[in-house]
C-alpha cells in the first residue's frame, strides 16, 4: 500500500533537449524494469543502473520510485486521450467500438509495463486520482458525440452511458490484457457485444 503523503511531482521539469532525453531514457528504462520484474521488485538502485546513470543523479530529476510510475501513468492516458480524440470524430459509434476496443486493448497488452503499473491502481491514491480524471476525460468526449448523434437523448441518460461505457470497457480490457491471448480475445469479443448491445438499447429509446 503507497503512503498517501508520498510526493510523485518530479523534481525536475525537463526544459532542454538534453534534460528531456534523460527523463525519457529513464522511462523507457524503468517501464522495460516494471515489464520484467513488476512494480515491487523494482528498486530505485535497479533504474539508475538501467539507466546508465548514479543513483544520486537519479533521484535528482524523481523523488521516489511512485514518481516514476506516476509520470510513466500520466504516459499512457495521454496516448489513450489521444487515440479516443483521433478515432471517435471520423467513425460511427458503431464502429468506433470496434476500433477503439481493439485499439486499446492492444495499447494495454503491448505497452512496456501497462499492466505492471495499472494492476495496482487501487492501491496507489495518485493512480485512482489520474484514473478518474482519465475517465471523465474520455466520458466528456463520448457525451459530445452522443449528443451530436442523438439529440433527443436526455443529458442525464447520455452522460450516464458516457460514463459505463468507458470504464466497464477499461476494467474488462485490463483483465483481458493479463490473460494468455485466447482468452483474452474471446472476452474483448464479448465487450464488443455487450457495448454495442447497450448502444444499440440507448439509439432504441432515442427514437
Amino acid at each position: 500500500m503507497t503512503d498517501e503523503s508520498i510526493d510523485v511531482t518530479p523534481r525536475r521539469k525537463p526544459v532542454q533537449a538534453r534534460s528531456r532525453e534523460r527523463v525519457e531514457n529513464i522511462l523507457r528504462h524503468a517501464a522495460a524494469i516494471f515489464h520484467e520484474n513488476g512494480v515491487d521488485g523494482t528498486s530505485m538502485s535497479a533504474i539508475a543502473r538501467q539507466s546508465g546513470m548514479s543513483l544520486a543523479s537519479l533521484y535528482r530529476y524523481f523523488p521516489n520510485k511512485a514518481a516514476i510510475i506516476h509520470a510513466l501513468a500520466e504516459g499512457h492516458v495521454a496516448k489513450m486521450e489521444m487515440a479516443l480524440r483521433e478515432k471517435l470524430p471520423e467513425l460511427s459509434l458503431s464502429d468506433a467500438v470496434d476500433v477503439l476496443i481493439d485499439q486499446f486493448y492492444d495499447f494495454y497488452r503491448t505497452e512496456p509495463a501497462y499492466s505492471a503499473i495499472w494492476s495496482g491502481v487501487e492501491a496507489m491514491p495518485e493512480l485512482r486520482e489520474l484514473d478518474l480524471r482519465e475517465l471523465y476525460s474520455n466520458a466528456a468526449d463520448l457525451d459530445a458525440r452522443l449528443k451530436q448523434e442523438y439529440p433527443d437523448l436526455s443529458a442525464e441518460r447520455r452522460w450516464t452511458a458516457s460514463l459505463i461505457l468507458p470504464r466497464s470497457a477499461g476494467s474488462i480490457l485490463r483483465l483481458a490484457a493479463t490473460l494468455p491471448e485466447r482468452q483474452g480475445q474471446q472476452l474483448v469479443a464479448e465487450l464488443k457485444c455487450m457495448a454495442k448491445a447497450y448502444l444499440a438499447e440507448l439509439i432504441r429509446q432515442d427514437r
